[in-house]
């Protein structure tokens, strides 16, 4: 895991008036606040997160360029 590749979502947007599932996706990824960062693992797993909340986070950093 220690050369585990990783990815950085920032909440950009408010849950206010989205779908529960949405609210529920921002918590998964550690997120709940704006302006919040949060690193995770890069899996497809969270890769699907992401997306479905994409007009609410957006990527600060990518680490999963190939070494």
């Amino acid at each position: 895991m220690a050369d585990s590749k990783t990815v950085t979502v920032e909440q950009v947007g408010s849950p206010i008036r989205r779908e529960a599932s949405q609210r529920a996706t921002l918590v998964g990824l550690g997120l709940n606040k704006l302006h919040r960062r949060s690193t995770l693992v890069d899996t497809p797993a969270v890769r699907g997160m992401i997306a479905k909340v994409a007009h609410l986070v957006r990527v600060v950093a990518d680490d999963s360029r190939a070494k």
